[in-house]
């Protein structure tokens, strides 16, 4: 492989990546056709599984036998917003300045993307012993949710890879496990009335307080009584409310109001037992504001679950990303990725990829091109040994 120009590759492709808006919101169509038609031009055969609505697809490519199990190359295409955040530079253009590559989602995650395309010349001048993958989704940032659409795409296909590299910015060190995310919508009705009969109305607001002042208490007892996982730099589950809506005016006693909260657990963890203890208290709550009006109510709605991901120090998936990274330091990480359906869909998956996490979603985010050049190693030395032997077999 000649690293400079594999290099130099990296940077183009990232330049043109950064430069499709693919906000969650938005479609990522373009970005994604843009990858099929490059790939399919050097004869890579390209399966796109689409959304619902066709606004949205993500994308696996073979480089090898489709019929066996390779080793997968995986990221998401959609990127957090800009709203509100002073950038520096226009964040859909890349902007290169000291050794670093300036633009929305530059390290979060399209640089993995890059140099993943990139490699390909690479892997295919190569005589594998097993397949390539490149597997792009959408909608990662809003609940892993394109990826479900990908793993039941594949199962249809019969498709079943060996193992995954999802490439979430970690400095290109291996991490073995993050927490799960779940977000639910709790919305809640009560009866409206002038702010001077306050006593024969419900307070949407007020009951909505009691329930999240719940959360605030479990989260409490999380944090002073676990489980525990050290290897986590926050070693505990976390719960709060980001979201809260309600009420029409100061002299009326609100008859609706709604919030979001998450709760983040540990591997070990249960986040449907904790939504459990939620609509429990629900109920209670309930049975006293239906004193007043039969149709106050207290309703749940999930948002997004993320699954967790835990993965054997001693997996083979994770001696292959060490081995790769030439870096012996295991880890694990706070925020959710794809990796945690992929494993649970029977796709050992380790979490690994060049960057600092600490600027992703952040104004004038960037990664630096030294860890794209680190990324590139990683990626050749895996070529490498695919042309040498069949990997986690």
């Amino acid at each position: 492989m000649n690293h400079s120009s594999t290099l130099q590759n990296t940077v183009k492709l990232l330049e043109t990546l950064v430069g499709f808006d693919t906000t969650s919101r938005e479609s990522n169509l373009g970005l994604i056709e843009y990858v099929r038609d490059h790939l399919q031009s050097l004869g890579i055969p390209v399966r796109l599984s689409y959304d619902a609505e066709q606004r949205k697809a993500n994308l696996f490519a073979t480089i090898g036998d489709p019929k066996a199990r390779g080793i997968v190359l995986c990221g998401h295409t959609d990127v957090v917003p800009v709203d509100g955040q002073a950038w520096d530079t226009n964040p859909f253009k890349a902007h290169i300045a000291d050794g670093r590559i300036y633009g929305r989602g530059a390290v979060d995650m399209k640089g993995f993307i890059a140099a993943s395309l990139a490699m390909v010349p690479a892997f295919l001048n190569s005589n594998l012993k097993q397949p390539l993958n490149i597997g792009l989704t959408y909608d990662e940032e809003v609940g892993c949710i394109g990826v479900r659409t990908l793993i039941r795409d594949l199962a249809s296909a019969g498709i079943q890879p060996a193992g995954c590299f999802v490439g979430e910015p970690t400095g290109m060190q291996v991490m073995t496990g993050h927490k799960g995310m779940r977000v639910t919508r709790c919305r809640v009705r009560g009866l409206e009335a002038h702010s001077s009969m306050a006593p024969e109305a419900v307070s949407a607001i007020e009951y909505a307080a009691r329930l999240v002042e719940k959360i605030r208490t479990m989260a409490l007892q999380i944090q002073k009584e676990g489980p525990f996982d050290p290897m986590f730099k926050i070693p505990h589950g976390t719960m709060q409310t980001g979201v809260i809506h309600g009420g029409t005016a100061p002299n009326i006693v609100a008859k609706d109001c709604e919030f979001i909260f998450d709760c983040r657990t540990l591997p070990q963890g249960n986040s449907d037992e904790l939504i459990r203890q939620v609509q429990e208290h629900a109920e209670a709550l309930k049975v006293e504001m239906r004193k007043f009006s039969a149709e106050a109510d207290i309703s749940f709605e999930t948002i997004s679950n993320s699954a967790p991901l835990s993965t054997a120090e001693n997996a083979p998936i994770t001696y292959l990303g060490t081995s790769l990274a030439r870096n012996n330091l295991l880890g694990r990480v706070s925020f959710a990725t794809d990796a945690g359906w992929l494993n649970q869909a029977g796709i050992p998956c380790v979490v690994i990829g060049p960057g600092d996490i600490a600027v992703a979603h952040k104004p004038n985010e960037y990664i630096e091109i030294s860890q794209l050049e680190e990324c590139l190693g990683f990626m050749d030395r895996l070529r490498e040994r695919m042309t040498q032997e069949i990997l986690l077999t």
